[in-house]
């Protein structure tokens, strides 16, 4: 039978144990061996498309092949070249043409590399991440872009044709007043790299909305989950801080850099972008420390429940106490007891079960001990 609005397969996935205690999501994180050359698998679709401009004119053009990209190499203007999906033959085929170098071909083509920045034969080479936050399943996705900055001409290459944080930059060149249609090809590979840092605090603030929720879920009921949900989140927070805390390297070698691509009059907007780096990674060092005083704060919240329970047994037993000794010196088999034969025994018995642990309740009390 299915009941409407019922997902079994929402719940059927824990039945499998790696996915109950996230320990897949460990392996992804962890993962990573230089040593191995990782396969990279074709990509099914490949869209390249060019932004050919000047203060004056504006070209945008889709591509049906990177072959139509090798004409804008000896163009006048500023040229943004991006292909969406990495195909091995394509790659190599427009690097050849803008001479681009083979090693940063291998680095365009390598997968879980680290965020760097090369610069060989005029060329100034950039790697880093894209981050986008899943809110399905509640984890950072990273997708690695390269930038590749030439004399009057940008070339980037993406592994999803599907997503990017480049639409504001879109809308920018489609403006003839803007700063970016007036500058050159070095402001075009900044404006690239200040909105991939810009949407890191998006990555962020989607992160910092959980660990607050999470840490009034710890404050007020705490449980099991609550620790499975502090561990994923912080091997989320690993993510993030290994993809962003080489970008500051990545912005400080650039600035110095003293590549004739790079203009003096771009070197200021560097700046703020490796203070918007540096920021970040402040931002996920406070990410983590909240992390682990969250941690420290439920396994304080299960020992103060423990000893709570201790303390109710204890005053149970306590009080219980009383009952237990008159009931076993009445039981003892001596042949001669004070009060054994009396009729009113028992109830003397039992009055002094009862008024004994109800003295010493107040006196408890009176001691603040409860």
């Amino acid at each position: 039978m299915n009941v409407k609005g019922l997902r079994p397969e929402k719940y059927l996935k824990y039945l499998y144990l790696p996915n109950l205690f996230g320990t897949q999501r460990t392996k992804e994180i962890l993962s990573v061996n230089p040593t191995i050359i990782p396969h990279r698998e074709e990509a099914t679709e490949v869209i390249t498309s060019v932004y050919d401009y000047s203060p004056g004119t504006l070209e945008v053009k889709k591509l049906k092949g990177v072959e139509e990209a090798f004409l804008y190499k000896t163009s006048n203007t500023v040229t943004w070249i991006n292909i969406d999906g990495l195909r091995k033959a394509d790659v190599e085929a427009i690097c050849n043409h803008f001479l681009i170098h083979p090693l940063l071909v291998e680095d365009i083509l390598s997968i879980n590399q680290r965020p760097k920045m090369d610069e060989v034969d005029g060329i100034l080479f950039c790697l880093l991440n894209m981050l986008y936050y899943n809110d399905q399943k509640q984890t950072v996705e990273q997708e690695q872009i390269s930038i590749a900055l030439g004399k009057g001409f940008v070339v980037s290459f993406q592994e999803d044709a599907n997503r990017d944080v480049f639409n504001p930059l879109r809308d920018r060149l489609k403006l003839a007043n803007s700063k970016a249609r007036q500058s050159g090809a070095d402001y075009l590979c900044y404006s690239m790299l200040d909105l991939i840092v810009d949407n890191y605090f998006i990555v962020m603030e989607k992160l910092g909305d959980r660990i607050e929720f999470l840490e009034e879920e710890v404050i007020r009921n705490s449980n099991k989950r609550s620790l499975a949900r502090i561990n994923q989140l912080r091997k989320e927070l690993i993510v993030l801080k290994r993809n962003i805390v080489p970008v500051r390297d990545l912005i400080s070698g650039t600035l110095r850099s003293e590549s004739e691509l790079l203009d003096d009059r771009t070197t200021k907007y560097f700046k703020d972008v490796y203070d918007h780096v540096v920021q970040a990674i402040d931002l996920s060092e406070n990410y983590r420390d909240i992390m682990v005083s969250m941690q420290d704060l439920y396994i304080n919240n299960v020992n103060l429940r423990m000893n709570e329970v201790m303390k109710v047994m204890a005053i149970v037993t306590c009080l219980l106490a009383p009952a237990t000794v008159i009931g076993g010196i009445f039981g003892m088999n001596f042949e001669s007891i004070p009060y054994l034969h009396n009729q009113y025994g028992f109830w003397i018995a039992v009055g002094l079960m009862l008024i004994i642990p109800v003295w010493m309740i107040s006196v408890f009390k009176r001691r603040g001990w409860f």
